[in-house]
């Protein structure tokens, strides 16, 4: 024993003799790989790895597609996949992302160069939607298994699956049945064949029997490592939105580039003011430009007393805050009108710090053009030239100016930076009003106003506007001139009713992007049944697309039948029943929202530049941005930069914004997630021959 230390000790000596080097000077360890923070998307069109692919752009996580139906794509082989820089190998993907296990024809000698790559470097591969089979490391479905129809099936995460990467679910994961007529998911449950290495993380019933399923699971065999997915999902569906943060942090072993939360604001406009009730004979909002009848008499709603009481108590049982988007005039009017006094405004400022709040402009003036409302649908109004005419810089000053200084003279806790305009007037509307208020700018800027509200629906990407930027908010399908289910649903019924059914007819016009109601929804259960249904599911699908963007209603859903709580119990209610406590809302205010948009925007552009790099050599990952970049990174739970924690903590890891100075950030990695990501694999003999989903199976078994 003795003499082979000796002999090694001096063939270590001869190599540093033969390179030059003092003796005592120890070489650069540059032998461990360097693995760059990037994903291969291998796509074949479909709508899984289209909505991989649309979870890895929505966390700021850089990825390149190849496009298998593309003529002039590049050949997947070891020079495409891997090479040497500074004398170090180097894995230029840290995952791989395939449409099933095997896209290529059998044989290929791209899949056996992903193979060997997958083996060398230690990559991940996620087989984004496979057939269930022995090739997978499961039997096929027939034993003791399931294909068909997941429509309404509630899997679960197991055990394996809450310790490993869908930890930040509280263990349900159902399956969306919004439509009995259509089909809407399909997949496989099978299990494992038995010795092979295969763990599942999502299983499911099995229909007509007492067992369960594996519907994900991690199958590790040659020194590779697959994560098999037995459904398919397209980038909007619950299912594939509850475990999307999971499939990402599979196959990155949780260390990547960009992050994902699940936020919710929001925004209650018009508060103090009343707004104008629809009415259910005209079929129109009397007070509104186009409800021009004289027999439609103006009726108005308005939050009382009770209405702040029940809002404070509702925001302390949820562990929420609302934030109120107000306009003073509506005070001071109620006031002139009832001898000085306005209760409504007592209790608000009396409770003003259990809310946020949001200039709304004093009187909720429209801020664009001038609008001729002697035709309908309006006009805006010109000039003798044919000029538009425009509300004036000094109009909209005095707007914002006047309501900020209301709020501080009843002492708001305002910030005086964030705006909404009333309708999001000033900003562009069409067809009337195609292009901004050119005094709309300029006047925001005289404010200091860095954050305005502006319509999601017509205006989703924020952008510079004067000093601002614009924060796009969610308009929530429940009307502003509503302040009961019977009206809501009346006029709900009109918008979404045919013609025939003595609707508007908007559905009969635009069949590609409004559906017709198939009857008119009942005035008593309607609201209940249908519409809370439908308007929590879509704010849900928002609060699971790691977006940040606010919604809003109005005071009047605060009111009367308190309208907005039952989506917004059933939007907390879900959430909270399918996620895990680490992973809670993210409530934050205006300003907040806009930043986040802000700083991702901008991170998308330095990626989409390529003047952003980041690697990893063992316990350290090193990002590499121009100075004022704000970099953005998910890593596990005990990472440091610089010597402290990085980031905050959510969803059992830890993420956050750093800004670049320029100079390299380098994060080191706790040691054990160091070893829980594993190391390169020795060579071993794969089979790259089978082609999938298709291959032999059992007979009467179809794909």
């Amino acid at each position: 024993m003795k003499r082979t230390i000796r002999t090694a000790a001096l063939t270590v000596c001869a190599l540093i003799a033969a390179v030059g080097l003092p003796a005592g000077v120890a070489q650069a360890d540059t032998t461990t790989p360097r693995t760059d923070l990037r994903v291969l998307v291998v796509s074949d069109g479909g709508p899984a790895t289209a909505a991989v692919e649309a979870e890895l752009a929505g966390e700021g996580t850089p990825y390149t597609e190849v496009d298998l139906n593309s003529a002039s794509r590049p050949t997947i082989d070891a020079a495409f996949l891997s090479d040497t820089l500074d004398g170090r190998p180097r894995a230029k993907f840290q995952a791989v992302v395939l449409p099933n296990d095997n896209p290529f024809a059998t044989g290929s000698a791209e899949m056996a160069a992903l193979a060997a790559y997958e083996q060398t470097y230690a990559i991940p591969q996620v087989d984004a939607y496979t057939y269930a089979r022995p090739e997978v490391g499961l039997q096929y479905y027939v034993y003791g298994g399931y294909a068909g129809s997941l429509d309404g099936v509630t899997a679960g995460v197991t055990d394996a699956g809450r310790a490993g990467p869908f930890g930040y679910l509280d263990g349900s994961v159902p399956f969306e049945n919004n439509d009995a007529s259509v089909s809407e998911s399909y997949g496989y449950l099978a299990v494992p064949v038995v010795g092979a290495d295969f763990t599942t993380y999502v299983d499911a019933p099995v229909p007509g029997s007492s067992g369960r399923a594996s519907l994900v699971g991690e199958y590790k065999h040659d020194g590779r490592r697959e994560l098999v997915v037995g459904f398919v999902y397209n980038q909007y569906q619950e299912q594939f939105r509850l475990l999307a943060r999971g499939i990402v942090d599979w196959m990155t072993d949780g260390i990547h580039l960009g992050a994902s939360h699940s936020y919710l604001a929001v925004h209650v406009d018009d508060v103090f003011a009343a707004d104008d009730r629809w009415n259910s004979t005209y079929n129109c909002t009397p007070g509104d430009v186009d409800c021009t009848d004289p027999g439609a008499t103006e009726s108005t709603i308005r939050m009382t007393s009770a209405d702040v009481d029940y809002a404070k108590s509702w925001e302390e049982s949820h562990d929420f805050t609302l934030d109120l988007a107000y306009n003073g005039v509506g005070s001071e009017d109620y006031k002139e009108e009832h001898g000085g006094s306005d209760p409504l405004t007592t209790s608000l400022v009396a409770d003003k710090n259990d809310f946020r709040w949001i200039n709304h402009t004093y009187s909720h003036e429209f801020l664009g053009c001038e609008q001729n409302t002697t035709v309908v649908p309006w006009v805006c109004a010109t000039n003798a030239d044919g000029s538009t005419k425009w509300v004036s810089q000094a109009e909209i000053s005095g707007e914002i100016s006047t309501n900020v200084a209301w709020g501080q003279a009843q002492g708001l806790p305002i910030d005086t930076d964030e705006l909404i305009t009333g309708e999001h007037s000033g900003f562009f509307v069409t067809p009337q009003q195609p292009v901004d208020n050119p005094n709309l700018g300029p006047a925001l800027t005289a404010n200091g106003i860095q954050w305005a509200g502006s319509d999601n629906s017509r205006d989703p990407q924020q952008r510079q506007v004067g000093s601002a930027l614009t924060v796009p908010r969610y308009p929530l399908n429940v009307y502003y001139n509503a302040g009961t289910e019977a009206d809501e649903v009346d006029e709900y019924n009109y918008i979404y009713g045919s013609r025939a059914q003595g609707g508007s007819g908007i559905c009969d016009d635009n069949p590609a992007t409004t559906t017709c109601l198939a009857s008119p929804l009942s005035t008593t259960t309607g609201y209940d049944d249908y519409i809370v249904p439908l308007e929590s599911r879509q704010a849900l699908g928002h609060v699971l697309s790691n977006d940040p963007r606010p919604h809003y209603v109005h005071q009047s859903n605060l009111t009367e039948d308190r309208l907005l709580y039952p989506v917004l119990n059933s939007v907390l209610a879900q959430y909270r029943a399918l996620y895990a406590d680490n992973a809670p809302v993210v409530n934050l205010r205006q300003k907040d929202i806009g930043a986040e948009l802000q700083r991702r925007n901008a991170w998308k552009s330095a990626l989409s530049a390529g003047t952003v790099t980041a690697y990893r050599i063992g316990d350290d990952v090193t990002v590499q941005a121009p100075p004022g970049t704000q970099v953005t990174a998910t890593v596990p739970n005990g990472t440091t930069l610089g010597g402290t924690a990085y980031g905050s903590a959510y969803a059992g890891e830890r993420s956050g914004w750093t800004a670049s100075t320029g100079s390299a950030l380098v994060l080191t990695l706790p040691s054990a997630a160091v070893a829980a990501s594993g190391t390169a694999a020795s060579a071993a003999t794969v089979d790259t021959t089978s082609t999938a989903p298709r291959t032999t199976v059992p007979a009467g078994v179809t794909e």
